[in-house]
């Protein structure tokens, strides 16, 4: 394959619209947080209520899951991804006209339904797009996405409510929204119907491992219909529940820094709201050049021999062991430090987060956007379930116990992967029990 001279790069171009989708789906997800000040204000929220509204976009993205990787299977990334991007901005630009707490919760649910879809489509076009010893890297560099939209974008989110206030930050987001649906129809292709593709590109991905007939797998499969025996394929394999598990545990971290970071630092640390604020984008800083460098080292051990067990642990099993790092924290009292020892476990998290390509590699070619969402649905549970479990950990106004919680997540994690996933290789569904 290294032989293998290519004429075209179009794989580069649809990562780039692939990252770009990532960053916008991030952007919706979070500018709640932006806009939480301003709205309670002015429709007269209480705290149970926005922390309800905080949570509707978690109870429908994680409950769809599943449903949702079916129909990755189902109906082609062009189309999907279109629709997906279309009514989740749709559902963002209503907020910006809701006026009661019902309309807020109801939008939030919306966005959470239609967001659904968009990782395990993420994942199938990489694996239609990617041979396989570039696969890491490209799950990497759309993964850095969700850390690139919450470091970078936070600061331009609040210039555009301090202009046009809280209702225009979501008008404006969902707008920005289907303008990228109409580029991603445009240019967008499965790589079988792509017009400027090479030969020698599709040469390349094919031969390396790249499952570039993907797109006409989904039309037998909307022929053949819904096959409830290939449904249960993705409970039945303890390699596959190793990695739903890892995924819990490393989503578990990344849900403490998305919703309870910002509050453990004022409130339980007691730094000034705006120091907390430059304070809070270091790790999240960590984090995207954990992620970046996961990917590269992992295809980077790849392509020097090493097995896929190495290859592909290698980054997780050390990432979620430096995440074990966040219980430090506990142990000092100087800011220095503690930013330092919730840096290195956030960089952890990151190194640890190409966890996506054990689906790519190991899933049945057939049910790729399936396991996918089963993937997806225990990953997001960690965002229902640990922001309600470290409620109930800091009551006595202790913060300690729930970082306690977020460290033991990642050595079990850890654990997971050692002991429950095994051999990396893909899973025929002959195979099934």
């Amino acid at each position: 394959m290294t032989g293998n001279k290519e004429t075209s790069h179009k794989r580069y171009g649809i990562l780039a619209l692939v990252f770009v989708s990532v960053v916008i789906n991030y952007m919706d997800r979070s500018n709640i947080s932006i806009a939480a000040f301003a709205l309670t204000e002015e429709l007269g929220l209480t705290s149970v209520q926005m922390g309800l509204i905080f949570s509707a976009f978690a109870w429908t993205y994680a409950t769809l899951q599943i449903p949702g990787g079916l129909l990755v299977d189902l109906v082609r990334p062009r189309i999907l991804y279109t629709a997906m991007l279309s009514l989740w901005s749709i559902a963002t630009l209503l907020q910006g006209f809701a006026n009661s707490f019902a309309g807020l919760l109801g939008y939030r649910m919306s966005i959470g339904l239609f967001e659904a879809p968009s990782y395990p489509a993420n994942n199938r076009i990489v694996t239609s797009w990617f041979p396989e010893n570039e696969r890491a890297s490209a799950i990497a560099l759309y993964t850095s996405g969700q850390y690139i939209g919450l470091a970078f974008l936070t600061p331009t989110l609040i210039a555009i409510q301090n202009f046009m206030g809280w209702r225009g930050l979501f008008i404006i987001s969902g707008i920005i929204g289907l303008v990228w649906a109409g580029i991603w129809y445009v240019f967008y292709r499965d790589p079988l119907h792509h017009k400027s593709v090479s030969q020698a590109e599709l040469k390349y991905i094919s031969e390396g491992g790249g499952l570039i007939d993907m797109g006409t797998k989904a039309k037998i499969a909307q022929k053949e219909g819904f096959d409830w025996a290939a449904f249960k394929q993705a409970f039945v394999y303890r390699k596959l529940w190793g990695v739903y598990i890892g995924q819990f545990c490393l989503g578990s971290t990344f849900i403490f820094f998305l919703t309870w970071f910002p509050t453990y630092l004022v409130k339980y640390r007691g730094m000034d709201f705006l120091e907390s604020g430059f304070l809070a984008s270091i790790p999240f800083l960590a984090a995207f050049f954990g992620v970046i460098l996961s990917g590269f080292t992992s295809d980077f051990l790849i392509r020097k021999g090493y097995s896929a067990e190495v290859a592909r642990k290698a980054p997780v099993l050390l990432g979620m062991l430096l995440s074990i790092c966040i219980i430090g924290a506990n142990y000092t009292d100087q800011k220095s430090l503690i930013i330092l020892f919730l840096a290195i476990a956030f960089f952890g998290n990151g190194f640890a987060s190409i966890t996506w390509i054990f689906v790519s590699t190991m899933a049945p070619k057939s049910l790729i956007g399936h396991i996918g969402g089963v993937f997806n649905f225990v990953g997001g549970m960690s965002a229902i379930v640990v922001p309600t479990a470290i409620g109930f950990l800091v009551e006595d106004a202790d913060f300690s116990p729930a970082l306690i919680f977020i460290a033991t997540l990642s050595l079990i994690g850890l654990l997971s992967y050692i002991f429950l996933v095994g051999k990396v290789e893909r899973i025929s569904l002959k195979e099934s029990s």
